[in-house]
């Protein structure tokens, strides 16, 4: 998690870099006249792996079904 400051014009330019980054986990904060607000996510969704969905695999030599069986 990396911390990220950065003044409002620039968020204003690069907006969706810097809320996808916020979204990712790294700590963003914008200042603006003197005053600093924090973005954070509504939700923490973890990281990128956290949010696979899992795959069933068949696995034909360990569930007991023959080679012959599959032709």
């Amino acid at each position: 998690m990396a911390l990220m400051e950065v003044p409002i014009t620039q968020f204003r330019r690069k907006l969706f870099d810097i809320v996808n980054r916020a979204f990712e986990g790294d700590e963003v904060w914008v200042t603006h006249k003197g005053r600093r607000f924090r973005i954070v996510p509504e939700h923490q969704s973890g990281n990128r792996l956290s949010r696979i969905t899992p795959l069933d695999v068949i696995n034909p030599k360990a569930s007991g079904v023959d080679d012959d069986s599959l032709q």
